[in-house]
């Protein structure tokens, strides 16, 4: 992917993250999602007082695919942003949901202590949980 392209899935992410509802944490996430149809979509994260309740950026906009495009969605490109400055790769749960979607090679690009970090996303998860469909 280009990196004008990844960077412009990155300020949907951030602008994403302005409409988080974090209110216990103050973590303000926003992802977005490049499908291989070049449809963007984006997510928020949604924090609910019992925090195993909370819905993370990342997989509300994998929801949000599924729910406008159908299951057949494929992610061509993933990014995330936070409104706290701070090191935010997507969390285990969040890297198993996009994992029945995403492309092995996709570019993963979230903050890191260093900067935006981008990877692919079979080395953001190598060891995915996988079961074959009949």
């Amino acid at each position: 992917m280009p990196e004008k392209a990844l960077e412009i899935l990155l300020e949907h992410a951030q602008r994403a993250a302005l409409h988080a509802y974090a209110p216990y944490s103050g973590f303000r996430v926003g992802a977005a999602l490049q499908l291989t149809s070049g449809e963007i979509v984006t997510g928020t994260n949604v924090e609910n007082v019992s925090y195993g309740l909370t819905i993370c950026a990342e997989r509300a906009a994998l929801v949000r695919a599924v729910s406008e495009f159908g299951p057949e969605i494929r992610v061509a490109a993933v990014a995330v942003a936070n409104l706290n400055g701070a090191a935010s790769p997507p969390c285990g749960a969040c890297r198993q949901m996009l994992s029945e979607f995403v492309l092995p090679d996709a570019p993963v690009a979230f903050p890191a202590a260093d900067g935006i970090r981008t990877m692919a996303f079979s080395e953001v998860l190598p060891l995915a949980f996988e079961m074959k469909l009949k």
